[in-house]
C-alpha cells in the first residue's frame, strides 16, 4: 500500500513572551484537536499493501525524512532523533490527519514529534472549529499564530491553515517559539513532496463500506485503512461531515474494561464476539474477543445513532476481527 504525506508549515506567533503555563498536554499520547486518537506508539497501525493500488511508497517520500534531524534535536533538547520507518495510520477526527513521526528517544514508548496534514480540504471555518474543539479541552491557553491564513498553538503544538489544508506539528513540551523553528524547517522541506492519495484501502475493510455509508449518512470520500504492528486491521472512512473507523486494543484487562459498558444505561447488547455493546448515546461500539482483545467501532462526531445501523456495520466488520 502506498501512503504519501504532505505537510507544510510556516510559523510566526503573534506573541511569544509569557507563552508557558499550566494545563500542559502530552501531545503524542493525547494529540490536541483530534476527536479520538489512534492507538499509541506501542501498537501503532501501519497500512498493508493494497493489491489494486500502486507499489508502497518509499520512506523518503515523507516530510519527516527530509527534516534536519540535528535541528530537531537541538531545538527540542532531546538525546536522539530517528525516523519512524513504518507508515503511520491517520488520526481520525475533525479534521482527520495523515501523519509522519520522528522518535525523540531510544525508547519505543518515548516522546515523538508528529507532523500532520489534513486529508480533506480545509477552510477558515475548519480552523475555527479545530480551535474551538481544543479550547473545549481546557488545556494550555492557545495563542494566535500568524502563519499562512491563520493558526494557533501552545508549547506542545501548532496548527494552521495554508492553501486549503490544515497542518499540525505536535510533540513534547517546549515553547511556542521552538515550534516556530520546527515549522520553519517544515516549510523549507516541503517543495516536491507528492500529494497524499484520497483512498488507501485494504480489500478486507471493503466489506464494511456499504454499511459505513449508512452510518455516516453519505459515502466516504476518503479511506484510510491499515494494520497495527501485530497485524490487527484498522479501517477508516471519512467525508466532510462524518468519520467512522475500526481498530483493536490489545489489553489483559479486556473483561474489566467491558464491565462498565455492561452496566451503562445507554448500552445495548449485541451478539458478537464474547460480548459486545453499542452506546446508544454516542454510537461507539465495543466487542470483546477472548480475554485480551477489544474491537472498537467509532463514529464521529459522537452522537445518538440508530442501533440497527451500527449493528449492521458491526456484523459486516466482525469477521475481520473475530476469525
Amino acid at each position: 500500500m502506498r501512503i504519501r504525506r504532505v505537510v507544510v508549515a510556516g510559523l510566526a506567533f503573534a506573541a511569544l513572551a509569557g507563552c508557558g503555563g499550566p494545563g500542559q498536554e502530552d501531545a503524542p499520547s493525547a494529540p490536541p484537536l483530534v476527536s479520538v486518537s489512534t492507538p499509541s506508539a506501542s501498537d501503532t497501525p501501519s497500512p498493508s499493501e493494497t493489491p489494486s493500488g500502486p507499489a508502497s511508497s518509499k520512506v523518503a517520500d515523507t516530510l519527516c525524512v527530509r527534516m534536519d534531524q540535528q535541528l530537531v534535536q537541538s531545538t527540542l533538547a532531546v538525546p536522539v532523533v530517528t525516523i519512524q520507518p513504518k507508515t503511520l495510520p491517520a488520526d481520525f477526527g475533525f479534521p482527520t490527519y495523515d501523519v509522519c513521526e520522528l522518535a525523540l528517544s531510544m525508547s519505543a514508548t518515548g516522546p515523538v514529534l508528529r507532523v500532520e496534514t489534513s486529508v480533506l480540504p480545509a477552510t477558515a471555518a475548519t480552523l475555527a472549529a479545530a480551535r474551538q474543539a481544543y479550547v473545549a479541552t481546557k488545556g494550555e491557553k492557545a495563542l494566535p499564530a500568524a502563519i499562512g491564513q491563520g493558526g494557533f498553538g501552545t508549547s506542545t503544538f501548532v496548527v494552521f491553515l495554508l492553501n486549503g489544508k490544515l497542518y499540525r506539528l505536535a510533540g513534547p513540551k517546549a515553547t511556542p517559539a521552538k515550534y516556530v523553528v520546527l515549522g520553519q524547517e517544515v516549510v523549507r522541506q516541503t517543495p516536491g513532496l507528492p500529494d497524499a492519495e484520497l483512498k488507501i484501502t485494504r480489500p478486507d475493510c471493503d466489506h464494511g463500506t456499504s454499511a459505513a455509508a449508512k452510518v455516516m449518512g453519505a459515502p466516504a470520500v476518503v479511506r484510510r485503512d491499515g494494520q497495527t504492528l501485530i497485524g490487527d486491521p484498522v479501517c477508516g472512512w471519512a467525508n466532510p461531515a462524518s468519520v467512522l473507523y475500526t481498530t483493536v486494543r490489545r489489553t489483559p484487562n479486556a473483561k474489566a474494561l467491558m464491565a462498565p459498558l455492561a452496566k451503562a444505561s445507554t448500552s445495548q447488547s449485541i451478539p458478537l464476539g464474547d460480548e459486545g455493546y453499542i452506546d446508544t448515546a454516542t454510537g461507539r461500539t465495543t466487542i470483546r474477543v477472548g480475554d485480551d482483545k477489544l474491537i472498537d467501532l467509532v463514529p464521529l462526531p459522537a452522537r445518538a445513532l440508530n442501533p440497527d445501523l451500527m449493528t449492521q456495520f458491526a456484523l459486516a466488520m466482525s469477521p475481520l476481527y473475530t476469525r
